[in-house]
């Protein structure tokens, strides 16, 4: 289990270490914010306040992480979207790499942001407003997606089929879900193939491309009537709609679906068209993210999002998928 008390213990006693890249003083204040796919801290002193992401072993290489930084850097500097500034350090480097100090000596890849004020949306009856303005923001992203020229080198991950429910599955085998019987696995692989066949002619070029891919309610911080995006790790190519599909991560099984798709279909359409099978698409890639994430679940099983999902979670996605086949 990765992120164990062990390992979180020797982590931050690494990036404390390491603080004076950063102008850091060695007694600045350091509180783990979260621990998903990375583990994220904050740290405040010497008049700085940022947080830092101690990135997962084994996920992404440097150079896909130095891409992530180099969108992030282009979005801000065409003020096309409010994220948090990376931070570099004192020599010039958005990345630092150190080695670890276990026995392994394995790299561990650090990267800094400014620390933005704010909180997530919450559940309640101004959701919609945020799924708006969330539809407006997707718009922009993909608009800037579609004519920006990345820098030579530039890798992501391709979020397709293959690599979410098929032959490479970056997240695990949905095989695998916590509490999954035979009959659950049976109806589960019915629902993949169903999905594959229905992505098939929503797979146009002009349908996919870069996108966050991961702007769940824990990705966005409203703070009055702003709202600050955060966390590109998963940022890479795949379908402009699936960034829907994340956005109600976790909660795919709730009533108010409908509501938050319409409200954020009309944000979109106040600035670019949706394609006109877009309303049924968007169901699809729903069902392919809630899948998806049931992998995520059993093989990220020590994060607390996990932990909070448990066997509940692939009940939830066994009635989606009989729903779903049962709609044709």
């Amino acid at each position: 289990m990765l992120y164990d008390a062990e390992y979180l213990t020797r982590i931050e006693a690494l990036v404390r270490a390491h603080l004076a890249e950063w102008e850091l003083p060695p007694d600045a204040a350091l509180s783990l914010l979260s621990v998903s796919e990375n583990a994220t801290f904050r740290i405040t002193g010497g008049g700085r306040d940022m947080a830092l992401r101690v990135y997962r072993p084994g996920y992404h290489d440097a150079a896909e992480i130095r891409s992530e930084l180099a969108w992030i850097t282009a979005l801000r500097d065409e003020e096309m979207v409010a994220t948090p500034a990376p931070l570099a350090t004192r020599d010039g480097r958005l990345l630092l790499e150190v080695r670890d100090t276990d026995a392994s000596g394995t790299p561990r890849r650090m990267a800094a942001f400014a620390f933005v004020p704010g909180a997530e949306p919450q559940e309640g009856a101004d959701l919609p407003f945020w799924f708006r303005r969330l539809g407006a923001l997707h718009a922009r992203l993909h608009a800037h997606a579609r004519r920006w020229t990345p820098p030579e080198g530039f890798s992501r991950k391709v979020w397709d089929f293959d690599a979410m429910l098929g032959a490479r599955p970056l997240w695990g085998d949905f095989r695998a879900a916590l509490g999954l019987g035979a009959a659950g696995r049976s109806l589960l692989e019915r629902t993949a193939l169903a999905l594959k066949e229905r992505l098939a002619p929503l797979s146009r070029p002009e349908s996919f491309g870069l996108i966050h891919a991961d702007l769940r309610l824990a990705n966005l911080l409203a703070d009055g009537d702003s709202l600050t995006l955060i966390d590109f790790d998963d940022c890479g190519f795949s379908w402009f709609l699936y960034d829907f599909a994340a956005a109600v991560s976790f909660m795919e099984h709730s009533p108010r679906v409908p509501e938050l798709k319409d409200a954020w279909m009309d944000g979109y359409r106040s600035l670019a068209p949706l394609p006109a099978d877009a309303e049924v698409a968007l169901d699809v890639f729903v069902m392919l993210r809630r899948m998806l994430l049931t992998a995520w679940v059993a093989s990220h099983a020590e994060t607390p999002t996990a932990q909070a999902m448990g066997v509940p979670y692939t009940q939830g996605t066994l009635a989606l998928a009989d729903a779903f086949l049962s709609r044709g």
